[in-house]
């Protein structure tokens, strides 16, 4: 398959609580647990296909049965995990997320075969069967923050990707500021929440639009920054800030949203949408996704 966008980063499963409760710490109530592809390059994926994309999967699966039923559920929804790094020693990595009726709760991320397999992943970019250092890949990459700081600071300064339209997303606040190595790329777009581009700023913002302005000034050429059910803003070095207004909905799962958001931009602007557009329509593809009107 041709692809139209890589996605290089977590492809994992997910595992999730979700409750219709309000949580806090110690909560024992009943709900639903459900298990799910997932991580967030596996997210961006299939929103992508969605909206009839070829997305490409540049990751780390292990030989185990969880890996095994993992690429049969990438290949039932279309995805190509053919040049998946399938490691031996290496499990299937996993995230954890109970989620109540007022948000998050708590989650765990273990992406460590993903960080110990680093640069394995990204073979196929430098063996010629998608580019090489002479021939850089010149296409869209939607890359995740669960890579390594030193992975992604060597992504920063390859060859490889001198050409590419990166697409970056942080994986979650707690990993922002891994971003750190590639916010002065030429060709970069953050997608990031208000607390995260706090985090990459030191500092706490009181709306998107400040927050997007702050990145670009630091040195991000481009800036998209959500704010739960407020303002979104996007900013790009040299053009005026835009803004938009999510749509208001029941919120029945948080968990993917911004993934969610991320790839829909990409997929309107790739088909030709303008700024405005292709934010707003984001807006209204996450606000689906947590109401729960877009099919996991």
């Amino acid at each position: 398959m041709q692809e139209d966008i890589l996605c290089i980063g977590s492809v994992l499963w997910d595992v999730i609580g979700r409750s219709a409760s309000h949580m806090r710490a110690g909560s024992d109530v009943p709900g639903r647990i459900t298990r799910v592809p997932g991580g967030v390059a596996m997210n961006i994926a299939m929103t992508l296909r969605r909206f009839g994309m070829k997305p490409v999967l540049l990751t780390a699966i292990g030989r185990d049965a969880e890996g095994d039923g993992l690429v049969a559920e990438a290949k039932r929804m279309g995805l190509d995990t053919a040049f998946a790094y399938r490691s031996e020693d290496l499990p299937t990595d996993v995230y954890m997320a109970i989620e109540g009726a007022n948000g998050l709760i708590a989650a765990i991320a273990d992406a460590h075969s993903l960080e110990a397999a680093d640069d394995k992943i990204l073979k196929p970019l430098f063996d010629g069967r998608l580019a090489t250092e002479m021939t850089p890949y010149g296409g869209v990459v939607a890359l995740d923050g669960n890579l390594t700081t030193d992975l992604l600071s060597r992504i920063s300064q390859s060859a490889v990707f001198s050409a590419a339209d990166l697409r970056i997303a942080p994986a979650s606040p707690g990993k922002a500021n891994r971003l750190l190595a590639l916010s002065t790329h030429p060709r970069a777009t953050f997608y990031v929440n208000k607390e995260e581009a706090g985090l990459l700023c030191q500092t706490e913002f009181e709306d998107a639009a400040t927050a997007a302005g702050r990145l670009v000034s630091s040195g991000v050429r481009r800036a998209l920054v959500t704010d739960g059910g407020k303002t979104a803003a996007e900013m790009t070095a040299g053009q005026e800030i835009i803004t938009a207004e999510p749509p208001e909905v029941m919120v029945t799962r948080v968990t993917g949203a911004g993934d969610t958001f991320m790839a829909a931009h990409i997929a309107h602007e790739m088909a030709g949408a303008d700024r405005q557009t292709a934010l707003r329509q984001a807006l209204q593809a996450a606000a689906n996704y947590v109401a729960g009107e877009t099919p996991l």
